[in-house]
């Protein structure tokens, strides 16, 4: 299935995101639109193909280690188009008992993704959106596959940036926070200004205005952090995403003056 087949809803002269995404990681699911909107996100910020990739590395990285801390149960909110090494190819493949719920509002992710997992039982596939907690935390669907008493990983990768408000974005983790039992973990990676200039930082911000999506705002370290508070911060904390826990050995220290995305996971207190 190619982006250029007809899917109910797709506005192809529209660039969506998770498209602009997918041209990022080198991928083919993508119309003209998003393809000129990326191409100007990638004049402006010549990294971010770098950074898409490093996020994909972070995710796999990140699925990994809490698959390992025992974790068997993932809610990926904002899956984006399906690539290589998705949450379940890596979550299954260190533990055949994991179950996984994808969460997504793009009518060609949701296609692309219900398609690709047609015949994986371990695997659901629903249409959400991060705006609306209670719509995820509380679809029939999921709650049927997941078990919301037991430790779940909440992944958020590449998401929260789109909503531009603070306070809604905080809102937003407080009540996704507040679903998940103890034990359970919070991962997250967000974009991160760097050194860009403002303009720089406008320019790209128009190209996103002009997305379905509309909005994108990078965030501090400190604001980043603030999503975490009160849960136990894995090390090394708020870094860069190719600087968790790389799989490279030499000394490596974080460059906060380069753009990218910040990444971290925390682990929920257990109850009592």
């Amino acid at each position: 299935m190619s982006a250029g087949e007809h899917v109910p809803g797709i506005d192809p002269h529209t660039p969506s995101v998770a498209r602009m995404y997918d041209f990022y990681l080198g991928g083919k699911d993508h119309f003209p639109a998003d393809r000129q909107a990326a191409e100007k996100i990638v004049r402006l910020v010549p990294e971010i193909t770098h950074i898409a990739r490093a996020n994909r590395d972070f995710l796999i990285r990140v699925v990994r280690v809490l698959v390992a801390a025992g974790i068997r149960q993932f809610v990926d909110i904002g899956t984006g188009l399906p690539t290589q090494q998705n949450v379940h190819e890596v979550a299954l493949g260190a533990a055949a008992d994991c179950r996984i719920a994808y969460v997504d509002n793009d009518p060609i992710v949701l296609t692309h993704a219900r398609a690709l997992l047609a015949d994986n039982t371990r695997t659901i596939v629903v249409d959400a959106d991060l705006r609306d907690p209670e719509t995820i935390t509380g679809h029939p669907e999921i709650r049927a596959h997941l078990d919301f008493d037991r430790p779940v990983a909440v992944l958020l990768f590449a998401i929260l940036h789109f909503v531009p408000s603070d306070l809604e974005a905080a809102a937003i983790v407080a009540r996704l926070r507040s679903a998940v039992a103890g034990g359970s973990y919070l991962a997250m990676s967000h974009s991160y200004a760097g050194d860009l200039s403002t303009e720089t930082i406008r320019a790209g911000q128009a190209v996103y205005r002009s997305s379905s999506t509309g909005s994108i705002v990078p965030r501090g370290v400190d604001a980043v952090r603030s999503f975490f508070d009160g849960l136990d911060l894995l090390d090394p904390g708020v870094v860069p995403v190719d600087c968790w826990r790389p799989e490279w050995e030499e000394e490596h220290e974080p460059d906060f003056g380069r753009p990218g995305l910040l990444g971290a996971v925390a682990r929920f207190p257990s109850a009592g």
